[in-house]
């Protein structure tokens, strides 16, 4: 997968702080007055709009092209709509012969399932063709293909719907391929805006609190038990672990599991 930062808000800490202090505005001139604020008074500024309703982050955007990711991992990204936009490659006009897909690890690991579901792939892009050479129109034809073929998107989203989605789908709950895209969206914001990390990242690094407390399945609560329960301060040390505690340990996914959880 492939995930490029193609804009963004250029002058984001402005815009962050103005927003927030429109409710004072007496001249269009006061947005010339934040500019002019030293570095350390802007850091004062950001510390409390991000200690306080999320509106001021609606103003700051973000837009990404995500690449080679499957339309199973599309399907969910979509669902987050408030405050953002997208535009998709299609399959209805293009043609998808020896199109590419995602395995995943679990199947690789099992050589009776990698071999079916290799198998599997191998005759749904013959029956493709088989049915484009046959003349049927690519928007009927592309029926047959699976939910794991790779796609292209572009996404749009501004800062609170931003950080929003982030807390959801940086928990080790959620899918793992959701969990990487969501990973590297999160590295390129803060390759261009670094003021933003207090505000980003899981729900409990964020938030530090779990936003799923019926999920006992989660490692890092295995180590870090304080984030089962009230505020908690002490997050330093789970925000530099968080990574690596999430990288192999996806949970448990059967029904079981996800009616405990």
């Amino acid at each position: 997968m492939e995930v490029k930062l193609i804009d963004y808000t250029k002058n984001a800490v402005d815009i962050l702080i103005f927003s927030k202090r429109t409710r004072h505005m007496r001249s269009p001139d006061d947005f010339e007055k934040v500019k002019e604020m030293d570095v350390y008074a802007k850091e004062e500024e950001l510390r409390y709009v991000f200690n306080t309703i999320s509106g001021p982050l609606e103003f700051v955007d973000y837009t990404f092209l995500i690449c080679d990711v499957t339309r199973a991992f599309t399907h969910q990204l979509v669902r987050h709509r408030a405050g953002v936009s997208f535009a998709q490659q299609s399959m209805r006009i293009g043609d998808q012969t020896d199109f590419k897909y995602l395995t995943p690890t679990s199947l690789e690991k099992n050589v009776g399932q990698f071999t079916a579901y290799e198998q599997a792939m191998e005759q749904i892009n013959w029956l493709y063709k088989l049915l484009i050479q046959a003349g049927a129109d690519q928007q009927d034809a592309r029926g047959i293909l699976p939910t794991n073929i790779y796609t292209n998107i572009l996404m749009k989203i501004n800062l609170s719907a931003f950080a929003g989605m982030l807390h959801t789908r940086l928990c080790v709950r959620a899918p793992g391929e959701f969990q990487d895209v969501a990973k590297l969206m999160m590295k390129e914001v803060l390759r261009v805006h670094p003021f933003t990390e207090p505000i980003l990242g899981p729900h409990c690094v964020a938030k530090k609190i779990c936003k799923f407390p019926r999920f006992d399945k989660c490692p890092v609560k295995v180590k870090y038990p304080w984030v089962d329960g009230a505020l908690s301060q002490e997050v330093a040390s789970l925000r530099d672990d968080w990574d690596a505690i999430t990288i192999d340990q996806q949970p448990d996914t059967t029904e079981e599991a996800w009616k405990n959880g």
